[in-house]
């Protein structure tokens, strides 16, 4: 193998690493949601576009940089006010009535942002700090999925540290697999599962601000990356902070190389993937038991 086919898989390599930690973003915001609410978010994907848009329109006031943090809290206090003022109303009823409202609002939410913001792509470019090209040894990669690769790392690992470290977070992980033993502590749910909501509301808008630079920035652009989450989380298990990220890089890595082996099976190769650990794990790589909050 020469350096020029060398350089090509390793790029493809390391692109496989940059669109699974952004399928990571977005599947812990399923993850969490789900683990502590019950509901599966049809609305990811749409929340991912809407973070896109917010990252435009915020950078062209703060620039690029601030908009990294601006415009998640923006999205996520919005996901919390939805939560607190609608999708609250849902928790002691039918599950599926939970489910259909994610759902007509991720249409919603779509054709809003059209009426907003036109049906035509937006582009938005990277800043030239984090523009062109690195070179290791002889090996070109582009700087700014460096920059994606490493500030998804720092998100993912904050995660963490406030999930298993902080007061907060226990109690996050506590409601999620026995509500009743945490309310009988005197700790009221309803107030963390707003946070819980917005944070995971936060992590697909994350995922869409970093995703802008690299392609236009599309009404459409989450429809298929939402469906994409939707393979990481059920392939690493419902709930499963490790199974996400396991599954992610998986997920990612799988596309990568099939597009370099048989280009029109990159697609269709997640869901090959799904099927065949469904078959072999039916709970997913890491999957976890839930209780439902009541």
């Amino acid at each position: 193998m020469d350096i020029a086919t060398l350089n090509i898989w390793l790029q493809q390599l390391a692109n496989g690493l940059v669109t699974g930690s952004m399928y990571i973003a977005l599947a812990l915001g399923l993850s969490i949601i789900f683990g502590m609410i019950g509901i599966v978010n049809f609305a990811h994907g749409a929340v991912y576009t809407l973070g896109a848009y917010a990252a435009l329109e915020v950078s062209r006031r703060t620039g690029f940089f601030p908009s990294l943090i601006i415009s998640p809290i923006l999205v996520g206090l919005l996901g919390m006010a939805l939560e607190a003022l609608v999708l609250r109303r849902f928790y002691k009823g039918i599950p599926e009535l939970g489910l259909l409202f994610t759902f007509g609002l991720s249409m919603f939410m779509e054709q809003a942002i059209r009426i907003i913001w036109g049906p035509t792509p937006i582009p938005i470019a990277a800043p030239e700090q984090v523009g062109g090209v690195l070179t290791v040894a002889g090996l070109m990669y582009s700087k700014y999925r460096t920059f994606v690769l490493v500030c998804t790392i720092v998100v993912i690992a904050g995660l963490w540290w406030f999930l298993e470290k902080t007061r907060y977070g226990t109690i996050i992980r506590a409601g999620s697999r026995d509500p009743e033993m945490v309310r009988m502590l005197g700790i009221t749910l309803t107030p963390v599962m707003t946070v819980v909501f917005g944070l995971g509301i936060a992590l697909a808008a994350f995922a869409g601000l970093m995703a802008a630079p690299l392609s236009q920035v599309d009404p459409a652009m989450g429809n298929a990356v939402g469906t994409a989450a939707f393979v990481v989380v059920v392939i690493g298990g419902l709930g499963s902070f490790w199974g996400a990220i396991i599954s992610g890089l998986l997920v990612g890595e799988v596309i990568s190389i099939t597009k370099m082996v048989w280009p029109t099976m990159s697609e269709a190769s997640i869901y090959f993937l799904m099927l065949l650990v469904l078959l072999l794990r039916p709970r997913g790589l890491l999957g976890e038991r839930w209780e439902r909050f009541e």
